[in-house]
């Protein structure tokens, strides 16, 4: 019922925020601000040079399971490109597992262990493959390269299918990805651009937030 419950959580928030960074203190400042400002789903991702010490760090201070809205967030891992690299992130924490390609071997390690995994498709025939290995979401990527028409273009013949876009989503789109039918969108650089080249953190937490009401507005 775990795997159930975390795919439902990321459903409901519908914002997925996805950190890179130079340093894994610095992308545990960006989680924390995302956070604060609204993003309760956090990625962190597999270039970040030390990425599992941030994932544990903020594994131990946020749970999905928490009743305080204060600690309460979902901790995932991304870029990740292999079975093994799925493996150590979840021992470290991660509860979900997104991927920039579908690799069957990881989806097969993260269904072992009831972890949800959305693995990054470009194809019908990829979207066709991650059904049949149980994927439940799978990440549109890049997103850059489609329109929100493309959502509906996939699910005339996939309307089962569940698609997350990642890059290229910003404040201008995020209501036309949502209102094309996605369950969610994945949230880069334009969520932090600003405040790494100014070295003010704290507007992330103010880019969420108004990410977070873009997502609330296209949803009504």
């Amino acid at each position: 019922m775990k795997k159930l419950r975390l795919v439902q959580q990321i459903v409901d928030e519908g914002v997925v925020a996805v950190l890179r960074g130079d340093t894994w203190e610095e992308v545990v400042e960006m989680a924390e601000q995302s956070i604060a400002g609204g993003i309760k789903v956090i990625e962190i991702t597999m270039t970040v040079p030390f990425a599992l010490r941030a994932i544990e760090q903020l594994a131990a201070k946020y749970s999905s399971t928490s009743s305080d809205p204060s600690t309460y967030a979902i901790i995932g891992v991304g870029t990740v490109l292999d079975p093994e690299t799925a493996r150590a992130a979840i021992l470290s924490g991660a509860e979900f597992v997104v991927g920039p390609s579908l690799n069957p071997a990881t989806v097969t390690l993260c269904n072992r262990y009831r972890v949800p995994a959305m693995p990054g498709v470009m194809t019908v025939k990829e979207i066709q493959e991650a059904l049949e290995l149980g994927v439940d979401i799978v990440k549109l990527f890049p997103g850059n390269l489609y329109s929100p028409a493309m959502i509906k273009a996939i699910k005339g013949p996939v309307p089962q299918a569940n698609i997350m876009p990642t890059g290229g989503v910003s404040l201008d789109n995020l209501g036309e990805w949502i209102k094309a039918g996605a369950v969610a969108v994945g949230i880069g650089s334009d969520l932090t651009a600003a405040a790494v080249k100014k070295r003010d953190y704290s507007l992330i937490a103010e880019r969420a937030a108004q990410y977070i009401a873009a997502y609330k507005a296209a949803k009504s």
